[in-house]
């Protein structure tokens, strides 16, 4: 037996090994992302990045339905988008253990909201896991592979960002067992999903969680803890953590499985203690669940959103609380920016030159809308970029000012492709911005349709954005090097005054995967005439003296001359001992 540090997601990666899991699918997703990144690169596994999460499930789908074991890796909210599948398969049950790990993020520390993935639990009818560490995110995602072969059904297993990226002690004395895969047999009663064959399968979906209550009430993953009898506490999650920490001599329910709640251990433990309480983030999934139940809660003074904290659950519970570090006034503002050398900032450089209503997306490029660029009007989900400029027009806006979408290409291929059909096929004349990066940059560089390489690094087609997008009627696409400024400036002003649909592809790599960077630049002190233009285009190597002079940080600069093609004063220039520049 050996003992390793490992994270959530890396413990989720080899209980899923251990399991015999033969496929993983996912899309990436903070804070779900290394899950199948570390998964991928075990033995004997096959991984892939899907183009989306819908997708992912469909793939773990047949090879469920083949009869082998899938994971299936997301966020929080890119389950909502594998729903459609999800609850279906929720009626057709599994072949081979087929489950879905999804990361919640209270707070919103990488989300654009908040979501309690337990509450597909009871909406899908599907049982939930709930790890409270590392070790118990290894052998929960394990024995939720027996629980899906066992009740014939999808296992979600969720994690929270401090589920998933803290580390904690894990004993690995687990050894692969890959069971042996059944013939596929026909079954059309089981898997296909009309009608007739739908009603019979909604009434096993009722036996299944009859039986799963059954089970709820001896699962090992759910315990009580008696202590002081005073209070008891019902918690899941880190928040069970939190609870030990804050209140060590508490009577505590560990609620391991989610849904279905234990009905009859929960009401023993309740009659165990004076006062019963319940500690969740997010939503009041546990609280409502032990309303329902009849049992009589005292509820506590918790936030309703972000993450709670010891200190945040001892004093709501009247407990003497641990110091907390107050926050240092007067520290400099850290607003998140993109990189030095990032091609999004030459074409929301030439969006604003254009004066621009931008519908964004989800990515890098959504820091286009903070100071300084402050280019970006919108962001909801991904691919909603592309409908809402379509819906804009609709609403008559854009007469004065042009309305352009922004997508990136990783999110094109995940949800834009029918967005952008869908302006074709309407006639829209909105301007559609793709940003190709050429990789998945904002959940740390992973591979997609547009990369021409896997997850697990084999080569492949690279989807023809060009192509793509003239395939579906749209007949003005044009290509070009965002950190060309003054090309961008007037591709852009070109497109938005043909007044019909056309598609602008910004193509330049991500400022961290050019590995040989160029020569840097400097101001020349003596010629800059504090104009502000290079400290608009919000580049974290370019500041301000107290003179309101620029100043370039060339440790930070990477060469891409973004700044020198907007200066009007050639005030910048290369370094190197044949210059004589100021700032340095």
């Amino acid at each position: 037996m050996t003992s390793e540090l490992l994270s959530g997601n890396e413990s989720v990666a080899r209980g899923a090994w251990e399991a015999g899991a033969r496929v993983g699918v996912g899309y990436p997703g903070t804070p779900s992302t290394q899950a199948l990144e570390v998964f991928a690169r075990m033995d004997d596994v096959y991984a892939e990045w899907a183009p989306n999460e819908k997708v992912a499930l469909e793939v773990a789908a047949g090879v469920s339905m083949g009869g082998a074991r899938s994971l299936v890796t997301m966020k929080h909210v890119g389950v909502n988008v594998a729903a459609d599948p999800l609850l279906t398969l929720a009626y057709t049950g599994v072949g081979g253990g087929l489950v879905v790990f999804v990361a919640d993020d209270p707070g919103m520390h990488s989300s654009q909201n908040e979501q309690d993935s337990r509450n597909w639990g009871p909406f899908a009818r599907i049982p939930v896991l709930e790890p409270s560490d590392s070790a118990e995110a290894l052998a929960f995602t394990r024995a939720a592979f027996e629980l899906s072969e066992r009740f014939d059904t999808p296992v979600l297993v969720r994690a929270t960002t401090r589920i998933s990226h803290s580390k904690g002690v894990v004993e690995l004395d687990g050894e692969r067992v890959v069971p042996e895969s059944g013939d596929y047999v026909k079954d059309a009663c089981k898997w296909v999903m009309m009608p007739a064959m739908a009603r019979a399968r909604r009434l096993a979906v009722d036996a299944r969680v009859a039986a799963l209550s059954s089970f709820a009430e001896e699962c090992v993953f759910n315990r009580a803890e008696l202590r002081d009898p005073s209070v008891g506490i019902v918690t899941s999650g880190v928040c069970y953590e939190y609870v030990r920490e804050a209140l060590p001599d508490a009577s505590v329910f560990k609620v391991g499985l989610s849904f279905p709640l234990p009905a009859e251990a929960l009401a023993r433990f309740a009659d165990s203690v004076e006062r019963l309480a319940v500690v969740e983030e997010a939503e009041e999934y546990l609280l409502g669940g032990l309303l329902r139940l009849g049992l009589a809660v005292d509820r506590i003074d918790l936030p309703g959103t972000g993450e709670l904290s010891p200190a945040l659950i001892a004093r709501a519970l009247g407990a003497e609380a641990a110091p907390v570090r107050d926050r240092v006034e007067g520290l400099p503002p850290r607003p998140p920016l993109m990189c030095p050398g990032c091609p999004h900032r030459g074409a929301y450089h030439a969006l604003r030159k254009a004066k621009a209503i931008v519908t964004g997306d989800i990515g890098c490029y959504t820091l286009g809308a903070l100071a300084p660029l402050a280019s970006m009007d919108s962001c909801v989900c991904m691919g909603a970029g592309v409908g809402m400029a379509h819906g804009m027009r609709l609403a008559g806006v854009g007469d004065d000012r042009p309305v352009v979408a922004v997508i990136g290409d990783s999110t094109f291929a995940h949800s834009g492709l029918p967005a952008l059909a869908n302006l074709a096929y309407n006639g829209s004349d909105a301007t559609v911005c793709i940003l190709d990066n050429r990789i998945t940059a904002m959940t740390g560089h992973q591979e997609n349709p547009v990369s021409g390489c896997t997850l697990q690094g084999r080569p492949t087609v690279e989807m023809d954005l060009e192509g793509v997008c003239r395939a579906m009627g749209v007949k003005r696409v044009r290509t070009l090097d965002p950190h060309a400024i003054d090309d961008a400036i007037a591709a852009v002003r070109e497109e938005v005054a043909a007044k019909e649909l056309s598609v602008i592809i910004f193509r330049a790599p991500c400022a961290l995967l050019i590995r040989e960077k160029e020569q840097p630049y400097a101001v020349d002190e003596d010629t800059c005439t504090a104009c502000g233009v290079c400290i608009s285009i919000g580049c974290p190597a370019i500041s301000r003296l107290e003179d309101g002079r620029a100043r370039i940080d060339i440790t930070l600069c990477v060469g891409c001359a973004d700044c020198v093609k907007v200066c009007r004063f050639s005030a910048i220039d290369l370094t190197g001992p044949a210059c004589d520049i100021g700032g340095v």
